[in-house]
């Protein structure tokens, strides 16, 4: 029995296993405890293990790649076409071991143990900014039940609540200022927990060279950098750079038959965290170029008139993913736009 190919289908405690040969054919199917996995797979002599992009994933395909086997991710997404019948992990193991063998199938980057680190601070401060916009909607919402009028703007919120509640004389009664003091002491919480973060992000991005490298991009600073680091790594995955900003999701989508096409709005596919970032520093470009002169502002002023303020941002962004990716690739300075 020699295995070519070999799709697991990952869960908490139960992993199910199916092999194939050069040929395609199955030649293995097995359900394997967690406890079990590591043994298994060293008794199978060397080959390709694919794994579908899951909680977990990355953990085990280093765990596969110490023993000896060379590891593929890919997309769930492109193999669910694959799934025969009804859905159950024996199937689900043949999707992916199927899926993987199609020659035009992209593979998700892998990441190491550093790269899920900075990615863990981007997802808990992201977290953190989620509850305190939830937390300002539901003091703005209270205020404007008594008649206190604001503006969506965290600044604003900063500045205003302190001057409401501190008002003995407006309507708020004395029950309901003290619900919105609780709630405006826990915002001021998670702005000290986002603080943190940023400073721990900060402390990332001052200790990588390749992230200051990234950052001397116009719209890319250390958030940005540090997101795109841990998300691609060296950009290895990604043929070119049009490639990366596709998978970040910033080309249009595409409707076209025979001779007609027809390009509709931005896909929004792959790492939103990251195309949100990207779009955001694209949009502080595209805000100051107003009034400089250079080549690299000229055009972005030129394609503002021309295409609008939002198509401009999107096209900014997705040229800052394209450079992004030479710089990774080519391991040297940035040569296009500053």
């Amino acid at each position: 029995m020699t295995v070519d190919t070999l799709g697991i289908d990952i869960a908490k405690n139960v992993f199910q296993l199916h092999g194939a040969n050069r040929n395609g054919k199955p030649v293995l199917k097995r359900r394997v405890m967690g406890d079990q996995l590591i043994e298994v797979l060293t008794q199978i002599e060397p080959c390709t293990v694919v794994l579908e992009a899951c909680t977990g994933a990355f953990y085990w395909a280093r765990k596969f790649e110490l023993i000896g086997h060379q590891v593929k991710i890919i997309s769930p997404q492109y193999a669910k076409p694959f799934v025969r019948r009804q859905k159950n992990d024996g199937n689900d193991a043949e999707a992916i071991c199927t899926a993987a063998r199609q020659p035009h199938i992209p593979l998700v980057p892998k990441k190491s143990i550093e790269q899920q680190d900075i990615q863990a601070l981007h997802r808990a401060r992201q977290r953190m900014v989620n509850h305190r916009t939830a937390v300002v909607s539901q003091i703005r919402g209270l205020l404007l039940d008594r008649g206190f009028a604001m503006a969506k703007s965290i600044t604003r919120a900063r500045r205003l609540i302190p001057d409401v509640l501190a008002d003995l004389d407006n309507e708020l009664t004395p029950m309901a200022r003290d619900a919105i003091a609780e709630l405006y002491d826990l915002f001021r919480d998670l702005d000290r927990r986002i603080s943190d973060f940023d400073k721990k992000i900060d402390r990332v991005f001052r200790q990588s060279q390749t992230c200051q490298r990234i950052a001397r991009i116009k719209g890319v600073g250390p958030k940005t950098a540090t997101a795109i680091v841990a998300a691609i790594g060296d950009g290895a995955e990604f043929k070119n750079g049009r490639h990366l900003a596709a998978w970040v999701g910033l080309v249009p989508k595409q409707h076209s038959s025979v001779n007609k096409t027809v390009l509709m709005g931005i896909s929004k596919r792959g790492n939103q965290h990251l195309r949100s970032l990207l779009v955001h520093g694209a949009r502080a470009v595209v805000r100051t170029a107003l009034n400089k002169s250079d080549p690299h502002n000229q055009w972005v002023n030129q394609l503002r008139e021309r295409r609008g303020y939002n198509r401009a941002t999107v096209a900014v962004a997705n040229k800052n993913a394209r450079i992004t990716w030479a710089v990774l690739r080519t391991g040297g300075p940035n040569r296009g736009a500053f």
